[in-house]
């Protein structure tokens, strides 16, 4: 799933030049904590929060570019970036929204908290071999075999505990989304772990075709 198909493309956003009591009703209408500060061009210079619009006010501050934080230090994602990148992010942050960008870095939509919450539960029941599945497409040419090797020793440098891959198969074979997320720590350590095994995979790899 990418970054576009996750995102809401119903949101509001403000201009640097908007007065900060108009971004305040502008966000209070549609009851939006955070926005994106966009120029003529749709493109994203910079991030407003509900925080920033209340501080803006109890200091007197008149307009947005006064309050708002710089497009440096706001985190997006590209549109056709893994949703996996969104939902890290909002995990490792604690974001409210993430905006999500195109080639031109205009904003063409949000990818909300609770829009991932929505998500997770819908997968909560999944099985945790359908998600490796889905990896092992993604890694062109990679085995199954060698998948679960790799997932197997991943497992063991984490846990310090020894598991086949035979094994490690088992177990994702029983196991659901949900009760995955609870022994790996969180929905963060989780995505983690199966990042560490594509590198694991194509590290295997790369070391196999230089001997």
């Amino acid at each position: 799933m990418k970054a576009k198909e996750l995102m809401d493309k119903d949101f509001v956003y403000l201009n640097a030049d908007d007065s900060v009591i108009d971004a305040s009703k502008a966000m209070e209408d549609v009851r939006r904590f955070t926005c994106p500060v966009v120029n003529d061009k749709k493109q994203l210079i910079g991030w407003i929060t509900a925080f920033d619009i209340t501080k803006g006010l109890r200091e007197g501050k008149e307009k947005i570019s006064e309050v708002m934080s710089s497009c440096e230090e706001v985190a997006s994602v590209h549109e056709d970036d893994p949703a996996r990148k969104a939902v890290i992010l909002t995990a490792n942050n604690k974001f409210v929204t993430v905006p999500v960008v195109n080639d031109d870095n205009q904003v063409i939509g949000m990818v909300r908290a609770c829009d991932i919450v929505e998500l997770l539960s819908n997968l909560y029941d999944i099985k945790v071999v359908k998600l490796y599945k889905a990896m092992q497409n993604q890694l062109n040419g990679v085995t199954w075999e060698e998948l679960m090797a790799a997932s197997a020793l991943v497992s063991k440098k984490t846990t310090g505990k020894k598991i086949s891959p035979e094994e490690y198969e088992a177990n994702i074979m029983d196991s659901t989304f949900g009760e995955a997320i609870w022994a790996t720590g969180g929905l963060e350590k989780f995505f983690a772990g199966l990042i560490s095994v594509g590198e694991m995979v194509i590290a295997r790899r790369v070391g196999r075709a230089k001997k």
